[in-house]
C-alpha cells in the first residue's frame, strides 16, 4: 500500500458463502486494494464465531453508523434491503447483492428517497447477467421492444417460497414460472436476482414487462467445482474520488439522481440446500429490438 493512502471503509452484511468469501478477501488483501473491513453483520451471529475477529462483528445493524463505513455490501437476503436499506443509506453507499428486493415498489422508492436525502448512491450487482451494458444502451436508444430471461437449474438448487414452494417437476425439464419478473421475485428471492438485474438494466420495460422464465432441469449435471468469487470491490472505491455513478460504471446508469447502477460481480455454482452440493445453472437472454 502506498504511504499515506486513505483506506475506504467497507461493511459486509451477510455471512453466507459469498459473504465469507468477501470477508476473507478483505482481511487478506484489503489494504492492497485500498479497502478496510470495518464490520461484518449476520442474522445469526454464531456463524461468525471463530472466523471473524470479534472487533469486526456487528451485532446490531442499526448501529452501523458507529463504524463510519463508506460502502456497505449486502450479500444476505432481500429482506435486509426491505428492512434496513434506507437506514444503511443514511450512513454509506449501498451495494445491493439481492436486486430481487427492488421488485417491491415501496422498497425501491424508499431507497431512492434515502439516496436523495443523504447523498449516498445505490449500486446493484448484476451477478450472472452478461450483456448488461448492451441491454442498457439499446434501451436508452429506444430500440428495446422485449426482454426475456430464462434460468434453468437443477431442482435441488431452488429455494422457493409461497405457491412456488410446492411446485414439482413433471419431467426432465419443467417450467415453474413464466411471466413478469415482478411476480416471480417475491416467491424466488434467491433465484431471480439475475432477472431483477435485467429489469433494472431496461427501465423502459422494467419489472412488469421483462419476462422471467424459471426452469427446473434434472439433466443439469452436478459440477465438481470450488466457488471462488473475484474481488468485488476493486472497481468501486478509489481513495480521493467521489463515489458518483459515472465513476463506478460509465454509461450504465438506469435512473437519474440517483441511479441504480448494475456492476458485474462474478457468479458461482448454486449450492443445493439439503446437501451443499454444487449444481450448474444456465441463464439465457432473448432480446427483441428495432433498428
Amino acid at each position: 500500500m502506498a504511504p499515506n493512502r486513505v483506506l475506504r471503509k467497507v461493511g459486509v452484511v451477510g455471512y453466507g458463502r459469498l459473504g465469507q468469501s468477501l470477508v476473507s478477501h478483505l482481511l487478506a488483501q484489503g489494504s492492497d486494494l485500498g479497502l478496510e473491513l470495518v464490520f461484518v453483520w449476520n442474522r445469526d451471529p454464531a456463524r461468525m464465531a471463530g472466523s471473524v475477529p470479534s472487533s469486526l462483528q456487528l451485532h446490531d445493524l442499526t448501529a452501523l453508523g458507529e463504524r463510519h463505513p463508506d460502502l456497505v455490501v449486502e450479500v444476505a437476503h432481500p429482506k435486509i434491503i426491505h428492512e434496513s436499506g434506507a437506514h444503511i443509506l443514511r450512513h454509506a453507499n449501498l451495494l445491493v447483492g439481492s436486486p430481487s428486493a427492488l421488485a417491491d415498489q415501496s422498497t425501491q422508492q424508499q431507497l431512492l428517497d434515502a439516496s436523495h436525502r443523504w447523498g449516498h448512491a445505490v449500486f446493484v450487482a448484476r451477478g450472472a447477467l452478461w450483456g448488461t451494458e448492451d441491454i442498457s444502451r439499446l434501451d436508452a436508444a429506444g430500440g428495446l421492444q422485449s426482454l426475456r430471461v430464462t434460468m434453468a437449474t437443477h431442482p435441488d438448487s431452488f429455494r422457493l417460497e409461497g405457491p412456488l414452494a410446492t411446485a414439482r417437476s413433471t419431467g426432465p425439464r419443467t417450467v415453474l414460472y413464466e411471466g413478469p419478473v415482478r411476480g416471480l421475485c417475491p416467491f424466488a428471492p434467491r433465484n431471480s436476482n439475475t432477472m431483477a438485474a435485467a429489469a433494472l438494466a431496461a427501465p423502459s420495460l422494467g419489472f412488469d414487462n421483462v419476462i422471467g422464465v424459471l426452469v427446473a432441469d434434472v439433466r443439469l449435471l452436478r459440477a465438481s467445482l470450488q466457488a471462488r468469487d473475484p474481488p468485488l470491490l476493486r472497481p468501486h472505491l478509489h481513495p480521493g474520488s467521489h463515489p458518483t455513478a459515472a465513476h463506478f460504471c460509465p454509461g450504465c446508469t438506469f435512473q437519474k439522481l440517483p441511479p441504480f447502477t448494475v456492476k458485474h460481480t462474478g457468479s458461482s455454482p448454486r449450492p443445493c440446500s439439503p446437501c451443499g452440493s454444487l449444481y450448474l445453472s444456465v441463464t439465457s437472454l432473448s432480446v427483441s429490438h428495432s433498428t
